[in-house]
């Protein structure tokens, strides 16, 4: 079994949704794994990672107006908010999602179903520049 490991280092604008398959899949690419897995994992408390639609930007906007009224900003209950209003839920909607996809590889390509994506999904209202590592195993 091979392993190849690389950071991917994503920009966001702010609160949303920044496609990364692209960038992921040219890391499967370079490794040379025909069959096996590729984990991506996200080193930040703040944002997180989805497997989405990728057609159609309306549904990731929908998925982000609902976690937004699931999870206000001024919360008066919240005590963590040294960075503003958006810190304390930024970091509920990063438990409540995920911080890595695994997506199967076969014949050297992500295995991904038509309409899906690997989005980095922002929390935070600032823009930020966000790491992420891929890991890439099998033969």
């Amino acid at each position: 079994m091979s392993v190849h490991q690389q950071e991917l280092s994503v920009g966001t604008r702010g609160k949303g949704t920044t496609e990364v398959t692209a960038e992921v899949a040219c890391i499967v690419a370079e490794s040379g794994i025909a069959a096996g897995t590729a984990t991506v994992f996200c080193q930040h408390t703040s944002c997180s990672l989805v497997i989405m639609e990728n057609a159609d930007p309306s549904a990731r906007r929908d998925l982000e107006r609902w976690l937004d009224r699931l999870v206000p900003e001024n919360d008066p209950d919240f005590v963590h908010t040294l960075e503003g209003p958006d810190d304390m839920p930024s970091h509920i909607k990063m438990a409540l999602t995920r911080t890595s996809e695994t997506v199967p590889i076969a014949r050297g390509r992500l295995q991904l179903g038509t309409w899906q994506g690997i989005f980095l999904w922002e929390h935070r209202a600032q823009p930020h520049r966000r790491r992420l590592v891929v890991t890439v195993m099998g033969e």
